[in-house]
């Protein structure tokens, strides 16, 4: 059977077809001056604006001053073309670790607008995506801001290989991280690997003793980590009543330290989280409306 030339045409528009669904779409280019805020989607390969980033105040956040203090240094650093590192946020939950990252953006920005600076830009990017941060990169690199790409909950499994590309962008590879870019992470534990990924590496390595100690995990590419605690008993007193006196909760003292006890007991944690939680039982009960609230500290 013989094809005409239209008949071999039309089967290779066909072929061409099916190979262009099947290629990873190609990221989209992005109004960055739509916003200060933007999320990742991965599988379309764009960046949606965010008006309005739901955050805390950060005068808000209590017993946490000196981790704090640490990222806003060098956030500030970063958006004013200085030195700065990749940051980790690690430890207990509920502790403000997310909640501290929007509100150092948000008083950076601040600082930038009264020096008439161009605002830094912040873009989160979803755990499972972490495979598509060279798109992410790619698509960040040439425009005329500077970034903090972050990502909340940050951890892998045992079977998940796509910490790979986030260590190519934290350091090492040919391209590397732009210089406009900074990542911040938040993570529940210190190590981001299971140890049975450190092993398997190890397992895999031309010499098991030196290629992957703990020292150089992925953890370690992070130049600044700062740690998150449990909370005392005086912190998660001090959290609630900042929240009582933000938004003038009318409640007596000592019924306020009675109540806020007893919830933190029966839930068996203090925590920002925790904190908040109770606030929000005291304003409904009490007829208060909190209009504009923080979100909850993560």
């Amino acid at each position: 059977m013989t094809h005409t030339p239209a008949d071999l045409g039309a089967v290779l528009t066909r072929i061409a077809d099916a190979l262009e669904r099947l290629a990873p779409a190609r990221a989209a280019t992005a109004d960055f001056t739509q916003a200060d805020a933007f999320i990742w989607h991965a599988d379309e390969r764009r960046l949606e604006a965010v008006p309005r980033v739901s955050r805390v105040e950060m005068e808000l956040l209590k017993g946490i001053e000196r981790t704090r203090d640490l990222l806003m240094d060098n956030t500030l650093r970063f958006a004013r073309d200085l030195p700065a590192n990749n940051a980790l946020l690690w430890g207990a939950r509920g502790m403000g670790k997310s909640s501290l990252v929007k509100a150092a953006h948000a008083s950076v920005n601040a600082e930038m607008a009264r020096d008439g600076k161009p605002p830094l830009k912040l873009v989160e990017i979803h755990r499972e995506d972490i495979e598509t941060l060279p798109a992410l990169m790619s698509l960040v690199r040439p425009a005329p801001f500077r970034f903090v790409i972050f990502c909340d909950d940050l951890s892998f499994d045992a079977d998940d290989t796509s910490y790979k590309s986030l260590k190519a962008v934290l350091e090492g590879g040919i391209e590397g991280r732009p210089e406009n870019v900074i990542f911040y992470a938040t993570s529940n534990r210190r190590h981001i690997l299971a140890r049975e990924m450190v092993e398997n590496e190890r397992s895999t390595a031309i010499n098991p003793g030196e290629a992957v100690e703990e020292k150089v995990s992925l953890s370690d590419r992070f130049g600044l980590w700062l740690g998150f605690h449990k909370c005392s008993q005086d912190d998660y007193l001090a959290m609630i009543d900042s929240y009582i006196a933000h938004f003038a909760i009318p409640i007596a003292p000592e019924t306020l330290r009675q109540e806020a006890l007893e919830w933190s007991t029966t839930r068996g944690a203090r925590s920002g989280r925790t904190a908040w939680q109770y606030v929000q039982d005291v304003a409904g009960r009490l007829g208060v409306s909190l209009s504009e609230p923080p979100a909850a500290p993560r």
